[in-house]
């Protein structure tokens, strides 16, 4: 898809950019929400991406459209902006709620009981909660490798970091959610 996107947005930025938006939107939301815990605020923050790389690509030119690999590079804009939303919060941690979220990736199943449906948005809650419990640095690698599916190539230009730094707090932040279940698991079990 974007590979069909650059030479469009090289030629005609305004006419293309409209195709660019919607092949990414809910992506991107996908990885503010996971990373901010607010829809509002990932909403805000994927207009304010939009806003930027309108106004950088309007600035580059066609050469640098036509290497630019845009899915990364969006990621990164989205997420330095959640990075900053983040520290402008007085809160330490977030309490990530999934629950009235309609998540594109996960289907629904045709026919669902209230109590499966319950137990479903309870599992999502948990999970987004130990999500959003990860110190930033292993929340925005876990959230970019297994939320978005970047590469590690990919995040490690959109995280300005090497490859092997980038596998590493991958692999941290995954084991810190493993510990956070057994513990979880550990407390349902004496409760």
């Amino acid at each position: 898809m974007d590979d069909d996107l650059r030479p469009g947005l090289a030629a005609d930025l305004d006419a293309t950019f409209e195709a660019l938006v919607r092949g990414h939107q809910d992506r991107l939301f996908s990885l503010a929400l996971r990373f901010l815990g607010d829809a509002g605020d990932a909403e805000e923050v994927v207009q304010d991406a939009f806003v930027r790389a309108y106004r950088a690509i309007g600035r580059y030119d066609a050469r640098r459209i036509a290497e630019l690999e845009l899915r990364p590079w969006l990621s990164a804009i989205v997420l330095n902006l959640c990075r900053s939303r983040y520290r402008t919060r007085t809160r330490t941690r977030m309490a990530l709620v999934a629950g009235g979220l309609d998540d594109q990736r996960l289907p629904a199943p045709a026919a669902q009981t209230p109590h499966e449906s319950a137990t479903r948005r309870e599992s999502a809650e948990r999970w987004a909660s130990l999500v959003g419990g990860l110190p930033v640095l292993y929340r925005a690698a876990v959230v970019l490798r297994h939320v978005d599916g970047l590469s590690y190539q990919e995040m490690s230009q959109v995280l300005g970091r090497p490859e092997g730094t980038v596998k590493a707090q991958v692999h941290r932040g995954v084991a810190l959610l493993r510990a956070a279940i057994e513990a979880d698991q550990r407390q349902e079990s004496i409760a």
